[in-house]
């Protein structure tokens, strides 16, 4: 049982190859861009213009020129080349010892005018990504097109390091940078505990029983919050914070429990004989969806808050074992022909959305906090990947995980 419902759970070991980055490219109204790098030649300063090509492309807002280019910093000075864009950022990037700064310089390509200026800094060498997003954020934001506030976001993320070992860790969202915060033992199912990201719950075993722990990532402070025997997982946790749904098996069914933090007490939300798991909060709070085998195979479901009742929203495919939900939207796996798992919307009153990917092995699917873009992993013939698809924009971005194990993440 405990076997089964890790398959349920857990993503499947990686191959050590990476996956090629593609782009869904909707050109018709996104403004040109052209990166010009402006530092001293370093292998960090050309990946930072690769992550502001990145950034710039998983917007939805901007067609940026990919040819990596350089240039003088100083003046407003463009190459007459460029003029073709709408507009040219320029950057120099500066990595010492405890600090790393970013100069940011926007021009206008058509008459070479300074937009904005602006200048960031880190005191992390590994952190300079974040460096990047933050400044096309607020470029995006000058512009006036829709915010992207979720690249700046933490990924959490756990890895298998060897038998009975794993360690959880913070990447930004190309995984360019990540840092390991949690080792030493078996360390599963990471999931934030607040909107800031500044806790997060976790799975560990303490003497082989299965245990929440809840840890904040900047104080580093730990605390046992309960535990379970057979499996528990935090699989939602209420807006406020107030509540968690939980994954617990105590007599060797798995069903799912809404955990009052305050009060620590479970109440018991499923009671299906077989498998109930993966319970995320929908319809602003008044429902959940999870994934159950009552028909069985893995599908998806609906719990009414108010009256009880259960429901199948999901009509596609014969395994749907990933759900996320964002108000009354949800996004999930469905298993199709040959072994492929492809993602879909669809809605908490059952009706159908429609198709975000096509080819490949794609689960785990996460909403950003706003609802506009979905994270996923992506296994093809290609590689393995982490993966964005903009709702809104129907812009799609791969990174590549190379000989990342990742056994479950959340953002």
């Amino acid at each position: 049982m405990r076997l089964l419902l890790i398959m349920l759970f857990s993503l499947l070991g990686f191959a050590q190859f990476d996956a090629t980055l593609t782009v869904e490219k909707k050109v018709d109204q996104r403004a040109r861009v052209a990166v010009v790098d402006g530092s001293v030649p370093t292998p960090a300063a050309k990946k930072m213009h690769a992550i502001f090509v990145a950034d710039l492309k998983i917007s939805g807002h901007f067609r940026p020129d990919e040819a990596y280019r350089v240039g003088s910093y100083e003046g407003s000075m463009i190459d007459p080349a460029l003029r073709v864009n709408a507009y040219v950022i320029k950057y120099t990037f500066q990595q010492e010892a405890s600090t790393n700064t970013l100069l940011v310089k926007l021009l206008s390509a058509s008459n070479s005018k300074t937009i904005a200026e602006r200048r960031y800094t880190v005191a992390s060498q590994a952190k300079y990504p974040f460096l990047v997003h933050k400044a096309v954020t607020e470029i995006n934001a000058l512009l006036k097109f829709p915010a992207i506030d979720w690249i700046n976001r933490y990924v959490v993320f756990a890895r298998y390091t060897g038998r009975k070992q794993s360690e959880i860790l913070l990447a930004d969202y190309t995984f360019t940078f990540t840092r390991t915060i949690i080792r030493g033992g078996l360390n599963l199912f990471p999931h934030w505990g607040d909107p800031a990201q500044k806790s997060l719950y976790y799975t560990a075993y303490v003497q082989s029983l299965p245990t929440l722990f809840r840890l904040n990532i900047y104080t580093g402070e730990r605390r046992k919050v309960t535990s379970s025997t057979g499996m528990i997982v935090c699989s939602d946790v209420a807006p406020d914070g107030s509540k968690l749904l939980l994954t617990m098996a105590p007599n060797g069914q798995s069903d799912i429990y809404e955990y009052d933090v305050a009060a620590a007490k479970a109440t018991r939300l499923t009671t299906f004989s077989g498998i109930d798991v993966n319970g995320v909060y929908a319809d602003d709070g008044k429902s959940m969806v999870f994934v159950s085998n009552r028909l069985g195979y893995p599908n998806i479901f609906r719990r009414d808050f108010g009256s009880g009742t259960i429901t199948q929203i999901v009509f596609h495919g014969k395994n749907n074992n990933s759900v996320d939900a964002h108000g009354d939207t949800v996004v999930f796996s469905a298993r199709e022909e040959q072994g492929k798992f492809n993602l879909y919307t669809a809605h908490t009153d059952g009706s159908s959305g429609r198709p975000l990917t096509s080819s490949g092995v794609n689960q785990f699917p996460r909403f950003s906090p706003d609802g506009n873009t979905v994270l996923y992993i992506k296994r093809s013939s290609e590689g393995n990947a982490v993966g964005y698809v903009g709702l809104t924009t129907n812009q799609s971005l791969l990174f590549p995980l190379g000989n990342r194990k990742i056994q479950s993440l959340d953002w």
